[in-house]
């Protein structure tokens, strides 16, 4: 990769969000970032920030919605991440969250691997992990919320390269501070930036992280709106990478040349404690 631009301007969207149509807010709050923070160069949005919660919101994409995003990522020259929404495909739904370029194009839709089960129901995880390539910046990745609990995700796009991993994130719950917990531990153990942005008000509980490869934070917001604004340092991931994590451990390198066999990941792996769990179900 060049380390020609090895910085790069982010601005991350805790917004307060009704459960209900928020389009015209959003492309008015991601206007207004960019007039505020012209050095900015992508802007972030929580997961199901659009419309919230339910199935039947699930539309076809490309959507009106969509295309309006586009839009303005074209007009204000933004890579944007808008969050996510729920995509209809067929009878199947999705939560995907489109990656938008700054000419307005869709580079790419990630759908969440792991949907929140039980509790997202009606909802159906997605198979392929995504990475996309900023030009002269770096390699990006992108998940969703409850995929982070699953190390096994992150783990996946540092493999396929990516240095920074875009986080769009829907918490209402009391488990926000374990959360936090896991972006840490994911960051320092793949000694990557991970931008975990959560929404406010109906939507959220707010406390949006943003976390370095060394597992530092680089700032922890409030429960209210806030709009994040940072620089990533690319420079700075492949030192860690190279060097180790305060000069210490290079993780990825043992990861890279570790000769066990996981016997979890084996064909035909079968567990018979994790068996003994029973059926995944919402709890009576």
């Amino acid at each position: 990769m060049s380390e020609v631009n090895k910085y790069f301007g982010i601005a991350a969207l805790q917004l307060n969000l009704a459960d209900a149509d928020n389009l015209e807010r959003l492309l008015e709050r991601i206007q207004k970032t960019k007039l505020r923070f012209p050095w900015v160069q992508m802007i972030v949005l929580s997961e199901l920030a659009l419309r919230g919660v339910g199935v039947h919101h699930a539309r076809e994409l490309p959507s009106d919605e969509e295309r309006a995003f586009c839009r303005v990522a074209r007009e204000l020259g933004i890579w944007l991440v808008p969050g996510s929404m729920y995509e209809k495909c067929g009878s199947t739904v999705f939560n995907t969250a489109p990656v938008i370029n700054p000419q307005g194009e869709v580079v790419g839709r990630y759908r969440k691997i792991y949907p929140f089960l039980p509790y997202e129901k009606g909802v159906t995880g997605g198979d392929q992990f995504l990475v996309f390539d900023i030009p002269e910046v770096g390699r990006f990745g992108v998940s969703i919320c409850y995929d982070i609990w699953f190390p096994e995700t992150t783990r996946a796009l540092t493999w396929m390269g990516a240095e920074v991993i875009i986080h769009p994130t829907k918490t209402d719950t009391i488990d926000r501070a374990e959360e936090l917990a896991i972006v840490r531990a994911s960051a320092v153990t793949n000694q990557c930036y991970i931008v975990d942005v959560n929404s406010a008000g109906n939507q959220g509980v707010g406390r949006s992280i943003i976390v370095g490869p060394e597992g530092e934070v680089i700032y922890e917001a409030s429960v209210a709106e806030e709009v994040i604004t940072f620089e990533v340092d690319l420079a700075k991931v492949r030192q860690v990478r190279e060097h180790g994590v305060k000069g210490l451990g290079q993780t990825l390198k043992s990861f890279r040349d570790g000769k066990v066999r996981y016997p979890q990941y084996e064909p035909g792996a079968f567990s018979p404690a994790y068996e003994a769990l029973g059926p995944l179900k919402a709890r009576d």
